[in-house]
């Protein structure tokens, strides 16, 4: 047998070997913080060795690195879903339909339920922020209304994470539907002016 025919059931291996770390260190995180995971816990849950696991990680940090930059290849996929078959993205026209980041989250509710409420959750916002922000820099072009492009993306992404981090915190509490109609409102709505509801003022 050539070395060719046996590559892909090396990389098949590889590929669930990688999975079973990923749900191990994942199955650990949800019983005790990231840092004091060792090792030797995760390959024991996972039924390895640590030869298998140094084979594909030299670190715990390398292993969550992997998991983490999964999670984000599919939610830049979902974020690109509105616009990336139209040569014209009119946001005031958008669908609810088209918005899928909300799915993307549902659909991976677990992970993401153990990383935000885990220690990593600083480093897991991030990662989620910068990649957003800079997709969302090259990949979308606004008139210029004199307004900084780069303060806009990081108003607007840090607006969308901050929805879709509480969604998350209060247990999926609505349908990923109704988060997109949502969502919808939320960018169309333009308010010109806003009653403020001040308590009495106690001074004389």
């Amino acid at each position: 047998m050539s070395p060719k025919e046996k590559e892909p059931k090396l990389d098949r291996r590889v590929v669930r070997s990688r999975a079973a770390l990923k749900e191990s260190l994942l199955a650990l995180m949800a019983l005790k913080p990231f840092a004091s995971i060792s090792i030797t816990e995760i390959v024991e849950h996972a039924n390895y060795n640590r030869g298998t696991f140094y084979a594909n990680y030299e670190s715990k940090e390398a292993l969550l690195d992997d998991m983490i930059a999964d999670l984000i290849e599919k939610l830049l996929q979902s974020y690109r879903a509105p616009y990336e078959k139209v040569e014209v993205f009119h946001i005031n026209e958008l669908p609810a339909s088209s918005v899928m980041l909300f799915k993307h989250f549902h659909d991976h509710a677990s992970v993401y339920t153990v990383l935000m409420k885990s220690d990593v959750l600083p480093h897991l916002r991030e990662r989620m922020f910068m990649a957003l922000k800079n997709i969302s820099m090259k990949e979308l072009s606004y008139p210029n209304r004199g307004i900084d492009e780069e303060l806009m993306a990081t108003f607007s992404i840090h607006a969308l994470l901050g929805l879709v981090f509480h969604w998350v915190e209060s247990g999926f509490k609505h349908s990923p539907e109704y988060m997109q109609q949502e969502l919808v409102k939320i960018i169309n709505w333009r308010p010109t002016t806003v009653k403020p509801n001040l308590p009495p003022s106690d001074k004389g």
